[in-house]
Formats: structure tokens, C-alpha cells, sequence
């Protein structure tokens, strides 16, 4: 019973911390101690770099987008590198060409090469990245690279956000904007107080000069995010650089999508590990410590509690509660994957559909851990599209 006692608190507190602790000194540290970065309206040379394998549904989409964004076309290198496409990706991208879109069409080596070469051929004083399903404001430019006015600053994330066709019809994907709000919100923290912890591939930009070739193991936009820091600067966070993306709409594509993303995310973790101690980095390691690790690996805590806590039940009301609870959260994630399964209209109820991404999440946390650990790597870069979506 002490055993069991000592699995169930310990579990539960790192669980607590995750979701609520962590936020909280975010939000303390932003209040009490913040460190506010110099904006100005700059227009410095700058190359968008777009990756692409098989994109033919939305690059011509994506490149009009960004050829009508307001930013001075004579500041504005875009770049579409093709890694092996096998559809129209390539020709629908050259289409562009008499509008000065450079379009690289490479052999199949996988994404990190195949985004090294196009950097390679970039020019601009800013790099600017960003997905092929991404669609951005008309504004975004302008928003980003604004903090690049303050010496300090070596990169800017973006805010990525779902479109706006889907925020107002519920498709059952509630638990993925709630994670994204979470998110974004830490990320408003993060850069009133020094730097946010990485930055998403929907839309950021790093300083060129601070741009270091990619491993093959890791995700890129946390290897070349989390190096602004690593060489001395910071990374802010663009809040009005706004990028939107469809929600997915295959739980089995979102599902495996996340399970590389963490596999991936993990080994970035391993290979960036200096970024965790506190006697250089600061504060900023408890955020890559935070955010990175044990939000990654709170499924771990999460499993311990539910196999854990039906062997308290005769300790007393507070354990009983707590199994009964456990049980409901899990009956209402079921029903929610069945739901959205039938695509029926109970996938819309956020009582199941946020049960049923949170258990998603955790399931596929899991199985990247168990990656991890047997060593197994995951190299391959296969765009999981569902109506747009990663």
C-alpha cells in the first residue's frame, strides 16, 4: 500500500505541474520579471523557404498566398525545394517562376537534406520557413521579422492558428484547439520574459547567420529555433504573424503524424541536452526541461496513476473518486474515438471530443517513448494531409 501510495503522489504531482504548475510560473515570471524586445516596421531582405514531397494540392494555393502578402516583392526571395516529389508539385511550382519563384526540384533524400540545399541557395539577411499547407495573413511578413529590429533578437515564431472556416463549424477537434491555446498562450509568456522555448514549422525566421545544418534525427524547426539560443539570442514570439492550417480531419493520420513528431522531438531534446542546464541557459532550461520533456513523457505519470489507483480504492473517498473519474474520462474517449470513427454528430460534443484527443495525444507519447528507448528512429519525412492538415 505505501508503494502504491508513494506511484499515486509522486505521479500526480508531475501530472499537476505539467498542465497547471508550469503555466503558472510562466505567467510569474512574465509579471514579475519581464523583458520586453524592440519592434519596429522593417523590411530587411528576406528567403521563404518551402519544403514540399507530393504537395500538388495546395502549393499553387500556398504560393499565391505568399506572392500577394504584403512585403515588398523586391525584398522577397521564395524558394520551393521539392524533395522527390512523384506528383505535380514541381510543375505547379514553376508556374511561378516568371514571378521570381526559385523551385529546386531534388531527388528523394528526406526533408532535413532537402532543406539544407535550399538554404544553400538563400540570400536574404532573414531565413523565413514555413509548411505548404500554411496559409498566411496578409500581414505576416511585416509582424515577423518587426523584432528583428532589436539586436538581441535571432529568430521569431509565428502563431499558427486553424482557418477560419473551421473555427466556426465544430468538426470534433476541440481537444487539439484547446492544446494549441495552451500553447499559444505559454508562448505569450515565454517572450515577455526571454525566450520562447522552439518554434512550429508553420511559420517562423531565424537570423541567416545563425543558421546551422540540420541532423537527420531530429524535427527541423526545433533543431534551427532552439540554435538562436544555443548561440546567445533570442527567440520571440511574432503574436500577429499569423499562420493557418486546416484541422485534421483522420484521427489515424493525426495519430501517426504525432507519434513521429514526438519520436523526433525526443531525440531533438537528446541532442540539444545542453540547453538543460540551468548554469548557462537560465530559465530557459526549465522551459525546454517543461515543455519539451515531461509534456512529452506525461503519459508515463498519466498510465501510473491509472494502473495505480484501483489498488487504493479501500484507502479511502478520495481514491474511490479518483478511479470512478478516471474511468468516466476514459468511457467519454472511447465513445469520443467511436464518434468521430462514424463521423457522427456526437464527434462535435467537446465532453467527448477532448477526452478523446487527450487520450490520443498520451497513447501516441507512449509509443514515442517506447521508440526511444529501443533506439528505433524515425528518418522518414511523409506529409500526413487530410484536407490541408500535417
Amino acid at each position: 500500500m505505501t508503494l502504491a501510495l508513494a506511484i499515486f503522489w509522486v505521479s500526480l504531482a508531475l501530472v499537476v505541474y505539467t498542465y497547471t504548475g508550469y503555466p503558472a510560473l510562466l505567467w510569474l515570471r512574465a509579471r514579475l520579471f519581464p523583458r520586453p524586445h524592440t519592434s519596429a516596421p522593417i523590411t530587411p531582405r528576406i528567403s521563404l523557404v518551402i519544403c514540399a514531397h507530393d504537395e500538388e494540392a495546395v502549393i499553387a494555393d500556398k504560393l499565391e498566398n505568399v506572392l500577394g502578402l504584403d512585403y515588398p516583392h523586391d525584398a522577397l526571395q521564395v524558394i520551393v525545394a521539392s524533395d522527390g516529389s512523384k506528383d505535380e508539385t514541381v510543375s505547379r511550382a514553376r508556374a511561378f517562376r516568371d514571378r521570381g519563384v526559385l523551385v529546386l526540384d531534388l531527388p528523394r533524400r528526406g526533408k532535413i537534406p532537402t532543406l539544407n540545399d535550399a538554404v544553400c541557395e538563400a540570400h536574404g539577411e532573414i531565413l523565413v520557413f514555413s509548411d505548404a499547407n500554411s496559409m498566411l495573413d496578409p500581414s505576416a511578413l511585416r509582424a515577423l521579422v518587426a523584432p528583428f529590429a532589436d539586436p538581441e533578437v535571432g529568430g521569431a515564431a509565428g502563431d499558427q492558428r486553424y482557418s477560419k472556416a473551421q473555427t466556426s463549424t465544430p468538426d470534433g477537434s476541440d481537444g487539439e484547439r484547446a492544446y494549441w491555446d495552451l500553447d499559444r498562450q505559454c508562448k505569450l509568456w515565454q517572450g515577455r520574459a526571454g525566450s520562447v522555448t522552439s518554434a512550429t514549422g508553420a511559420l517562423y525566421a531565424i537570423d541567416h547567420a545563425l543558421y546551422r545544418q540540420v541532423p537527420l534525427v531530429v524535427p527541423d524547426d526545433f533543431w534551427i529555433s532552439t540554435g538562436v539560443v544555443a548561440q546567445g539570442r533570442r527567440l520571440v514570439f511574432a503574436g500577429d504573424a499569423i499562420a493557418r492550417e486546416a484541422v485534421s480531419a483522420s484521427s489515424d493520420a493525426e495519430f501517426r503524424r504525432k507519434v513521429r513528431v514526438i519520436s523526433r522531438g525526443l531525440r531533438g531534446v537528446l541532442l540539444r541536452r545542453e540547453l538543460i542546464d540551468p548554469r548557462r541557459y537560465g530559465f530557459y532550461a526549465l522551459q525546454i526541461l517543461s515543455h519539451k520533456v515531461l509534456r512529452r513523457l506525461v503519459a508515463v505519470p498519466l498510465l501510473a496513476l491509472v494502473l495505480v489507483s484501483p489498488f487504493l480504492w479501500g484507502a479511502g473517498g478520495l481514491y474511490q473518486a479518483f478511479v470512478v473519474g478516471v474511468a468516466t474520462a476514459c468511457a467519454c474517449a472511447a465513445l469520443g474515438a467511436a464518434a468521430r470513427a462514424s463521423r457522427g454528430r456526437l464527434a462535435q460534443a467537446r465532453v467527448l471530443s477532448i477526452p478523446f484527443f487527450f487520450a490520443m495525444v498520451n497513447t501516441a507519447s507512449l509509443l514515442a517513448f517506447a521508440n526511444l528507448l529501443r533506439g528505433r528512429r524515425i528518418d522518414s519525412w511523409e506529409p500526413e494531409r487530410s484536407g490541408g492538415t500535417p
